[in-house]
């Protein structure tokens, strides 16, 4: 089994792409570590490497949690398995 995607334990929103060509539709396979589980999720968007993606529903507000740690807040509705970037997570720094 490969693996598409990490997620660092099951607290985790997102997940980050580890393959290249992550096209919409794709059903992919992420391992989650802490655990050392795998979960599945089926994206509609194309995902670059290195990129984020939801691996549960996000309402606007919600915390942004990846690798156990806040790293902003959703500025619009994220369903699971969108791409998740500048266009609709911002940081809480500024």
């Amino acid at each position: 089994m490969s693996i598409d995607f990490v997620v660092h334990d099951a607290d985790d929103s997102v997940g980050v792409a580890v393959v290249e060509g992550i096209q919409a539709g794709q059903e992919l396979t992420g391992w989650v570590m802490q655990e050392d589980q795998t979960i599945t999720c089926t994206v509609s968007d194309p995902i670059p490497i290195g990129h984020k993606l939801a691996i549960r529903d996000l309402a606007e507000g919600d915390a942004v949690i990846k690798y156990s740690v806040d790293i902003g807040r959703v500025i619009k509705p994220i369903k699971k398995g969108e791409h998740l970037h500048v266009h609709n997570v911002k940081t809480k720094r500024w």
